[in-house]
């Protein structure tokens, strides 16, 4: 079963979201990416009301070329639909967690 999401939504919907959501960039062959996940489940499992969006990235990939997504995973932290943290291929939970910081 795949993670990542390949039917990305427009900018403008994930813009509209309220309140804060979790965006992840990868692919599920990417090892970066499967490495991160106990990670993100250990993150996820202690912020229970933080939505989270895994979403397939790629050449072409027009949500991702709007954040500016670079290297896999990328998590981006949004308030109402506004960048307010990032953690690019993260090594531990204190980067993960290091997100919340600013919400």
């Amino acid at each position: 079963m795949a993670h990542y999401l390949a039917d990305n939504p427009a900018s403008e919907a994930v813009a509209a979201l309220p309140g804060l959501t979790l965006l992840e960039f990868g692919v599920d062959w990417c090892p970066h990416c499967q490495g991160a996940q106990a990670l993100l489940a250990q993150f996820l499992s202690a912020h229970p009301g933080l939505r989270h969006l895994a979403l397939e990235d790629g050449k072409g990939r027009p949500l991702g070329r709007a954040y500016r997504v670079k290297l896999w995973p990328s998590f981006i932290l949004l308030r109402d639909g506004a960048e307010i943290a990032r953690a690019v291929r993260p090594q531990g939970l204190a980067e993960l967690e290091s997100l919340m910081r600013g919400a």
